[in-house]
């Protein structure tokens, strides 16, 4: 057993193995709760959640943090008069759980708000200035680039052709690319979006967020960092700029994942193709949503059209399908087995989370086991069966779990089942009655509903076509 991640600023395949045998470590950055999640939101964050499972599986115990960025320019910018900035975070925080436990995403193991951690931000702050990396001007304070050599070493670059940094004012700054750690109080921002400090009064910058939270909830040195790769730069590389120049490790793997594109452009608002994550769960079912963002590598770009869920509707129909079928003709003397996951689906999870691989496992012993069925193979279908339920178990995906069943639905799967029945009934009697015509009628008008009937020494059963 190797487990082996890409490694972004190794810019290549490493073995991983925790720094504490059977404890893994993990930061990843959360939302900024100015506004609600996208789409895009939900994929990079089930990212994660599908490689916290398979760590827990491989290692036993994962600590996992995922922070909220409930201060920022971007916050106070969309309070209204009647929606104070702390209000809409709070909201717009609600929002992203509400999307994220829809999908089946695990809640971290710590959640922390940025607004919670100000002291030990203005404390990572004061060490930096002590250690002549940062300064003090016009009641802001800024990392000094240039006085930390390894600055770029994330992203590889050099200093000189980076462009300015944009996330403060030019005030006071001794390079265009030194960046903000504290920002100071402006006129016309809320009184209670305001902290004290050795500085002045002001609000901590976006990037020392993420290094304090980071040392206090998972110390000075952890496995893995995660996030989008649009994070890359310029938060991540300041992120290991400020917190290894403060004289900490930091994090020992860079995991990042791609993008979510429409049409094979970046989605974005400014272009109009920005897919709400609530809009998406009113349309589709949220076990089509995790598969369908689930299908691609997580560092490949997910190009999301109407048909992305479509295929993910058809593949989870043939997994449900094939586990209704077995436990039917297993029924309550299913044979004991002695079935784990297959090698090459955990194969696939070790080599970088390769998801796209480890499905195509599940639907090759969805296949088997339909064989073993048709050849009578009870054995073969039961381990079928268990393989199947343990793999989708493993990736959150497997359609018998309840948590995918809610009471809409079983209440039109009992009507539906009700309707079918009665046809089937109908079908029967006719059949015995060599009434051929009318047997043929209800045959037919079963199929064009889209369903497949399946006659059995049991009785006949109904499934809906997966074609």
């Amino acid at each position: 057993m190797t487990v082996r991640l890409y490694d972004t600023q190794a810019q290549a395949l490493r073995d991983f193995a925790p720094q504490s045998p059977g404890h893994v470590t993990m930061y990843v950055c959360g939302p900024t709760v100015q506004s609600g999640p996208g789409i895009h939101h939900l994929r990079a964050a089930l990212a994660f959640d599908l490689l916290r499972r398979w760590l827990a599986r491989r290692f036993g115990r994962v600590t996992f943090v995922r922070n909220v960025t409930d201060i920022d320019d971007k916050v106070l910018q969309n309070a209204t008069e009647n929606e104070p900035w702390w209000a809409l975070a709070y909201r717009m925080e609600r929002e992203f759980g509400r999307a994220y436990a829809a999908i089946g995403i695990l809640a971290p193991t710590y959640e922390p708000r940025a607004t919670g951690s100000i002291p030990q931000m203005q404390e990572l702050i004061q060490t930096l200035i002590s250690r002549g990396h940062a300064y003090a001007a016009a009641g802001d304070v800024y990392f000094d680039v240039r006085s930390w050599p390894a600055y770029g070493a994330l992203t590889h670059q050099s200093i000189d052709a980076m462009e300015p940094a944009a996330d403060a004012d030019a005030r006071g700054k001794r390079d265009a690319r030194d960046f903000a750690l504290w920002k100071g109080a402006k006129p016309g921002e809320p009184a209670d979006a305001v902290w004290e400090s050795p500085w002045g009064p002001g609000r901590p910058g976006w990037h020392i967020e993420c290094s304090a939270m980071s040392r206090r909830y998972l110390g000075s040195s952890f496995d893995i960092h995660g996030g989008g790769i649009d994070l890359r730069f310029p938060h991540h590389e300041n992120e290991l700029a400020q917190s290894t120049a403060a004289g900490d490790a930091f994090a020992r793997y860079w995991v990042h994942n791609g993008l979510v594109t429409v049409g094979d452009q970046k989605m974005s608002k400014s272009l109009g193709n920005h897919l709400l994550a609530a809009d998406v769960l009113i349309e589709r079912d949220p076990l089509v949503i995790r598969y369908a963002l689930a299908a691609a590598h997580y560092r490949s770009n997910l190009d999301l059209t109407p048909a992305s869920f479509d295929e993910a509707e058809a593949a989870l129909d043939r997994i449900r399908t094939f586990q209704q079928r077995a436990a039917r003709a297993l029924g309550t003397s299913t044979p004991l087995v002695a079935a784990d996951l297959p090698d090459a689906f955990a194969a696939a999870m070790d080599d970088d989370l390769g998801v796209p691989q480890a499905l195509a496992v599940v639907h090759e012993t969805v296949r088997a086991g339909n064989a073993a069925l048709d050849a009578g193979d009870r054995d073969g279908a039961a381990r079928a069966l268990v393989e199947v339920g343990r793999m989708t178990g493993v990736l959150g995906m497997n359609p018998t779990d309840p948590r995918w069943r809610g009471d809409t639905d079983d209440a039109q799967a009992r009507a539906l089942d009700g309707l079918l029945q009665a046809m089937i009934t109908q079908r029967a009697e006719a059949r015995a009655n060599k009434d051929w015509a009318a047997a043929d009628r209800l045959r037919d008008a079963i199929a064009e509903a889209g369903v497949v009937l399946e006659d059995g020494p049991d009785g006949t059963h109904w499934s809906l076509n997966d074609g």
